[in-house]
């Protein structure tokens, strides 16, 4: 067994820094979800007398229940036609080796290099025309569509890495390139879709501008904007928003704690791809 060192004391108090750093703002966040309405103290002085009545609050006023299955359905749809889109155009754009595949493949990059806001508008009026204002999956679309050139991207540098040879032998015996697409390659593919996947997934569920702008006067509403109905020009009930906030990262802890192992494995495979 190795020495206890004066180096391995300072990298334990780094350590122990980093945690308190990591910590404080969870412990804020709950000791301000648990708080009365009425106490006014400090965020960092502990509590005195919890209540789940903030909790409650925020279930019933804000109607989270219905928010966040809005948001789960717009996040999982719009994630997996980004999975299915992503992974069947950078199959082409990663195996065909011409001018035109790397054309397509640097046209579709270029749509990382715009910011979404500048055709914000122009998006707003065609979902309008498309009648589907007020509809979540005018949301769908519209994250379908954005997430598609960086997944491609991930997704085509990852194919570039795996050999050829059993798309090959599903040639040989007769498969056609969708067949081997997908009973083959796509298979192949799982480290890599569990980045996509985690980095969508995170940005779609926590998304506020589009939301806003695209349900904006119904009741369909996402959970960060179901939230946002407590934060008032002049009043604020923090009790209750960070209630509501504590709310809305649970669904995405459970999904981590249930596929903890598999979601480490595929972000690392990814990057590492």
């Amino acid at each position: 067994m190795g020495r206890y060192t004066v180096k391995t004391l300072g990298l334990e108090v780094v350590m122990y820094l980093a945690a308190i750093v990591f910590i404080f703002p969870v412990y804020i966040l709950l000791n301000l979800s648990f708080r009365p309405s009425n106490d006014q103290a400090s965020p960092v002085v502990p509590l005195t007398s919890p209540t789940i009545d903030n909790y409650v609050n925020a279930w019933n006023e804000a109607g989270l229940a219905q928010a966040l299955l809005n948001s789960a359905i717009i996040t999982i749809v719009s994630v997996t036609l980004t999975v299915v889109i992503s992974s069947l155009a950078a199959y082409p754009l990663a195996r065909v080796t011409s001018r035109l595949s790397t054309g397509v493949f640097w046209l579709i990059l270029a749509g990382l290099l715009i910011p979404f806001q500048v055709a914000l508008i122009p998006l707003y009026q065609t979902i309008r025309d498309l009648g589907l204002l007020g509809s979540i999956w005018s949301l769908v679309i519209f994250y379908a569509g954005l997430q598609v050139p960086f997944s491609v991207f991930l997704y085509t540098g990852f194919l570039r890495t795996l050999p050829r040879d059993y798309e090959e032998a599903a040639s040989l015996d007769g498969a056609g390139q969708l067949r081997t697409f997908v009973s083959v390659v796509f298979p192949l593919l799982r480290p890599i879709t569990g980045t996509v996947v985690i980095l969508n997934a995170i940005a779609v569920w926590n998304d506020f501008l589009v939301p806003l702008l695209y349900l904006s006067g119904t009741t369909q509403q996402t959970i960060t904007v179901a939230l946002y109905s407590f934060v008032g020009q002049y009043v604020s009930n923090w009790p209750i928003v960070f209630a509501g906030l504590v709310i809305s990262i649970i669904p995405v802890l459970l999904v981590y704690f249930l596929l903890q192992k598999h979601i480490i494995q595929g972000f690392a495979g990814g990057l590492k791809g």
